[in-house]
């Protein structure tokens, strides 16, 4: 199976990395010292799983690819549009389009470019960081996809591509409702972002104590509301069973969100609080706390260099 990564970062590195050593054809586009550490010295996983893969696909020209089975894609959600113009010349007559960004809009921008027909739905679930340029430091033993057609379909290119995937190691699984778990990530990822980077510190403090547990709750409440408004078959008390989720993660884990305020980057707070507020205006459901969220990090959304220009 001949694939592309956009994105070679955490998300994309890391499962790129897993199908390539499942025997996948997979190019990597990726840009600057990234870029120049996967060309000289391959890309390298650390943590609980290592894995060194000594050369790789790597390019920051999809032209150099040209047309694939598959393109993932895996870029922050503000880079959305222009890796998918980026991609052009990979996507041939037959090839799919799976985003495992985060977020429930990604999808639209997809379907936006290339149609409908070409896209599947994905999640993706693994804990990392790029420790430095080329090497993708896994901080958890969970690494997760999920994906699938938008209409349940089993259908012959979901398969390729669960067995690229199991033949990589990766834990994968082939979803007859993908929208249901997009939307069930984003319940779960709308609030932890929301809330550690809000409050700034991560996920064992916040629910360790009854009033920011109890926000971080409610943040999960509002989205489950806007996503059953929307005809996603959320179970009304979804967000207490995620909750519980909270409650096993590791008491020092963050979000990627928390993450990228802390070192200046730009946020994608708009795409995940603010598509709460922005989706439930639609259906007329109240989201305040997720709109307390996207005002207060309003300007930090752009990151440090942009808070430096406008002052």
């Amino acid at each position: 199976m001949r694939i592309a990564v956009m994105g070679a970062g955490g998300l994309g590195g890391y499962f790129g990395a897993r199908l390539c050593r499942g025997g996948a054809d997979v190019h990597f586009l990726a840009r600057g010292q990234h870029l120049a550490a996967l060309r000289a010295e391959g890309l390298r996983i650390v943590g609980p799983e290592p894995l060194h893969l000594p050369r790789v696909n790597a390019t920051d020209d999809a032209r150099a690819i040209g047309p694939v089975d598959l393109a993932l894609l895996c870029v922050k959600l503000w880079d959305t549009e222009a890796a998918l113009a980026q991609l052009r010349p990979v996507v041939g007559e037959r090839t799919a389009l799976v985003s495992f960004q985060n977020g429930v809009l990604k999808d639209d921008a997809l379907r936006a470019a290339y149609g409908a027909e070409r896209v599947m739905g994905g999640v993706g679930y693994v804990a990392t960081t790029i420790e430095r340029p080329g090497v993708i430091r896994q901080t958890g033993p969970m690494q997760r996809l999920i994906f699938g057609e938008f209409d349940g379909a089993r259908s012959p290119r979901a398969e390729a591509l669960l067995a690229a995937c199991r033949a990589g190691g990766i834990n994968a699984e082939l979803s007859e409702d993908i929208r249901r778990e997009i939307w069930q990530k984003f319940v779960f990822l709308a609030a932890l972002s929301g809330a550690t980077t809000t409050i700034r510190t991560p996920i064992g403090p916040i629910r360790s104590h009854p009033q920011t547990r109890a926000f971080l709750l409610d943040l999960m409440r509002e989205v489950v509301a806007v996503g059953r408004a929307h005809g996603v078959s959320l179970a009304p008390d979804y967000a207490e069973a995620r909750l519980a989720l909270a409650d096993d993660v590791a008491y020092d884990m963050t979000s990627s969100m928390h993450h990228d305020l802390e070192r200046g980057n730009r946020l994608e707070v708009r795409w995940l609080a603010g598509a709460v507020v922005e989706l439930g205006r639609a259906r007329g459901v109240p989201t305040p706390l997720n709109r307390a969220v996207a005002d207060i990090l309003a300007l930090h959304a752009d990151g440090a260099r942009a808070q430096t220009t406008r002052a």
